[in-house]
């Protein structure tokens, strides 16, 4: 063999082929490491996160990019079921994405050469700080409750309409309804606006309570019972008249409550008024036996009576006329601008003094006539506010303490007042449309074509009420089975509504075929024996065994 034939047999130079090979590939991770190494120090440090979004490693482009893509979303609200979209832009949301971003900037502190923790980064002992950049944002609180409150407004459902039934006289609540609670749910939409990723909400809602009905409910109930028995109240030959008033709210029912009714009896409401106004010591026991047989009999003769002290008060001469015109212009005085008495009580015996005082004028009702009695008249309106007068000064020092203020009234006389009319227990007219041992002050009156009864009522659950009634029919004889259980319904329905725990579902059965008689029955037997501060004081109380 020749010795260029050796030579052309010699291999390639792999290991300078491979070692060059080696280092070019060096140069190249080297070179990628770097342009890597250099495109991250233009971004934000690593494992930042701002607002909840991480953003780490991104430029500052890229990372306002995917804050407001994450801060654009619309919250879902839930309303029950129901789905609703707010776009936080509609309440004037925006983040202040340049003074997070900058935040986030300036959140690692870089030291060292550049080519040092580039070496570093080669050797993978870079330094990491963990940083996070809280939300920084802004919206109108008040276009977010406007907006909630809209959403109320179409969404939102109202307790039923309530009604009555006409065969209980009793108020009948509607259904529940549901309310949208904005104070809870502005927190909570808060708290979804602020955050990248939980964004639903289920709104608050709270339940309506069911309306049970309002005062103007009961007004119709009364004037549909009354035309369900066939009684026109607002007739020509036939008129109902009621005056209720709620002695905690101040709300009425008034069913031509300024008619012009025959007072009777009632009317010694006034005179038992005028009495006290004009009583300066305490009341003597022959004087208490006077009021008691007035208001508890309706004696019309012990009426006079009282009538005529109050003119001796007032005029220092027994003149009954002087006490009748007092009467009438303290009435007229306390707002009863339709009542009057002119004239003593017609006795029916002889030699009784007759005549009359001239009569005020009065502005009644036009539209309606009752033949009222030209000399002794008043309204359900007039009655309610004496009593409503009467019933303030006793509980609350006002009402006839404030009409006259100069001492003319005391508590303890208003207290009287009341404590002598709640042994009116007649057990019929208003006293037969409420439980049996319901507290009731009142005063009954009737001739023959107009019966009436007016006073307050004390349920057990503290919701007083004045209810006074009139019934008129043109008659020359009054049918009581016709107009006293009309009296007794509108009672039962007022009682019904103002104490709806305890309601009277059915005409009571125990009631007696006419008045209970006050002699022998609630009229004190002697004078002795009669206690203003507690009328029924001498009746004689029945021990049980335990």
């Amino acid at each position: 063999m020749t010795l260029s034939t050796r030579r052309r047999k010699r291999g390639l130079p792999i290991l300078p082929i491979v070692s060059a090979l080696m280092l070019l590939l060096a140069v190249g991770l080297f070179v990628f490491n770097l342009v890597r190494f250099s495109q991250q120090q233009g971004g934000l440090p690593s494992d930042v996160s701002v607002a909840g979004v991480n953003v780490g490693g991104l430029s500052s482009r890229e990372a306002l990019n995917q804050l407001e893509e994450a801060y654009r979303q619309p919250i879902l609200l839930y309303y029950g079921d129901s789905p609703i979209l707010l776009d936080p832009g509609s309440v004037g949301f925006q983040i202040n994405t340049q003074s997070m971003l900058a935040q986030a900037s300036a959140s690692t502190d870089i030291q060292g050469s550049f080519w040092g923790r580039f070496g570093n980064y080669l050797l993978g002992q870079e330094n990491r700080t963990v940083s996070q950049v809280d939300l920084m944002a802004d919206y109108s609180r008040g276009t977010l409750e406007q907006y909630l409150r809209d959403i109320a407004t179409r969404y939102d459902r109202s307790s039923g309409d309530a009604s009555y039934d006409l065969q209980t006289l009793t108020l009948r609540s509607g259904g529940e309804g549901q309310a949208l609670d904005v104070d809870a749910a502005l927190p909570l939409i808060d708290a979804a606006l602020h955050h990248p990723r939980n964004r639903t909400v289920s709104l608050p809602l709270k339940s309506v309570t069911p309306n049970v009905g309002n005062i103007s409910t009961l007004q119709t109930l009364i004037e549909d019972y009354l035309d369900s028995q066939g009684f026109i109240f607002d007739g020509q030959t036939t008129v109902a008249s009621v005056f209720i008033q709620d002695l905690k709210t101040g709300e009425e029912v008034n069913i031509n409550g300024d008619v012009s009714f025959s007072a009777a009896s009632t009317i010694k409401v006034a005179i038992l008024i005028d009495y006290f106004r004009n009583l300066w010591f305490s009341v003597p026991q022959e004087e208490a036996w006077l009021m008691a047989n007035s208001l508890l009999c309706s004696n019309n003769s012990s009426s006079n009576l009282m009538m005529q002290i109050i003119g001796e008060r007032v005029s220092e001469q027994a003149d009954i006329f002087k006490g009748i015109q007092n009467v009438t212009e303290n009435a007229q005085y306390l707002g009863a601008r339709n009542t009057y008495i002119t004239a003593p009580f017609d006795l029916g015996i002889q030699g009784q003094q007759l005549g009359s005082i001239p009569a005020p004028q009065t502005s009644p009702n036009p539209n309606f006539n009752t033949n009222p009695d030209p000399y002794n008249q008043t309204s359900s309106e007039d009655m309610g506010t004496l009593f409503g007068l009467i019933y303030d000064c006793a509980n609350y020092g006002s009402g006839l303490m404030t009409a006259y203020p100069d001492g003319e009234f005391t508590q303890s006389e208003c207290k009287q007042m009341l404590e002598l009319t709640s042994a009116n227990d007649l057990q019929r007219l208003l006293q037969g449309g409420i439980p049996p041992g319901v507290r009731i002050s009142h005063k009954n009156g009737w001739v023959s074509d107009m019966t009436g009864d007016t006073g307050i009522v004390y349920p057990p659950n503290g919701r007083d009420y004045v209810i006074s009634v009139y019934m008129w029919e043109k008659t020359d004889f009054q049918d009581y089975t016709k107009l006293w259980p009309l009296v007794e319904g509108i009672s039962r329905a007022a009682w019904n509504y103002f104490s709806p725990e305890n309601p009277l579902i059915a005409p009571r059965a125990d009631l007696p075929a006419t008045a209970v008689e006050c002699v022998g029955n609630f009229l004190p037997p002697n004078p002795e024996s009669v206690d203003l501060n507690n009328i029924n004081g001498w009746k004689p109380t029945t021990t049980t065994s335990p």
